[in-house]
């Protein structure tokens, strides 16, 4: 724990902002994720190669001290037709290519993809990573103007996303399945399809979605889990007004018509 988070009660804030616009603490983040999967044996995955520092289409939140020195949690939102393909393409399109159709028709209107989520040993137990973290990545698709976001779930987080409104997308790999990082761990495709009214989602989850995306006030959240702990709400992206949507659906068309991809030359660990 750090000094702004004690056993009883941590306070934290919870924010959001564009990759490139914030080097340092993407590295922050890079290795609070880096130690977590080396905690579980997984070494290196595709989504974890850290080129999305740089891609101008991938926003990130942070779980992180009230001074910023420490990050202790994290997810991001990358859209399609930035500088690399959706992570979920990366891992999955080697074993079925048909995830490059599905995110190209869905990238027409705005798509994206919540991936990279997790959470320091610190705070285990306090639902950060699920549903927190979740939440605020489909929250923060409304100022980036998604119509849709995919997700890649381990088995803890179908539950979570299942929750907030997204549907198994039973046509690609096994019904909707893969084996992924390892042969031994299951990663389940998921898709949200529409954002704005989240019809599917459970009204807790849908409520505090609505409480993320009001960013006229000021928010603050007292508990989560049934645990006492503070999180200051600051979602609101800064210097999204350089952030264009159309321009991004225009590269992702634009690169689609410009290459053919080899599937073989897809890393898939």
């Amino acid at each position: 724990m750090t000094e702004t988070t004690s056993p009883n009660k941590p306070h934290l804030k919870l924010r959001a902002f564009r990759a490139i616009d914030e080097p340092h603490t993407c590295e922050l983040f890079v290795e609070g994720h880096t130690n977590v999967l080396a905690s579980i044996g997984i070494k290196k995955v595709t989504s974890s190669k850290n080129e999305w520092q740089y891609n101008p289409a991938a926003f990130v939140i942070v779980v992180e001290s009230l001074d910023g020195k420490k990050v202790l949690g994290g997810a991001r939102v990358h859209v399609s037709g930035g500088s690399q393909p959706l992570p979920i393409e990366e891992a999955t399109g080697a074993m079925d290519p048909n995830i490059y159709d599905l995110v190209w028709q869905k990238a027409q209107t705005g798509t994206g993809e919540v991936c990279g989520l997790w959470n320091s040993p610190d705070l285990a137990g306090y639902g950060i990573g699920s549903p927190l973290l979740i939440r605020a990545g489909i929250a923060i698709c409304s100022q980036i103007g998604l119509q849709s976001l995919f997700a890649l779930c381990a088995p803890y987080t179908v539950k979570p996303v299942v929750n907030a409104g997204m549907v198994l997308i039973e046509d690609i790999g096994n019904k909707g399945t893969f084996y992924y990082p390892k042969l031994d761990l299951i990663a389940t495709c998921m898709i949200l399809e529409n954002l704005y009214d989240l019809h599917l989602a459970k009204d807790e989850d849908k409520a505090a979605i609505y409480q993320m995306r009001d960013l006229d006030k000021d928010s603050r959240i007292n508990k989560l889990k049934d645990k006492e702990i503070l999180i200051d709400l600051q979602l609101r992206i800064p210097k999204i007004e350089n952030w264009s949507l159309a321009d991004t659906i225009a590269r992702a068309n634009k690169s689609r018509l410009d290459s053919n991809i080899d599937i073989n030359k897809l890393s898939i660990f």
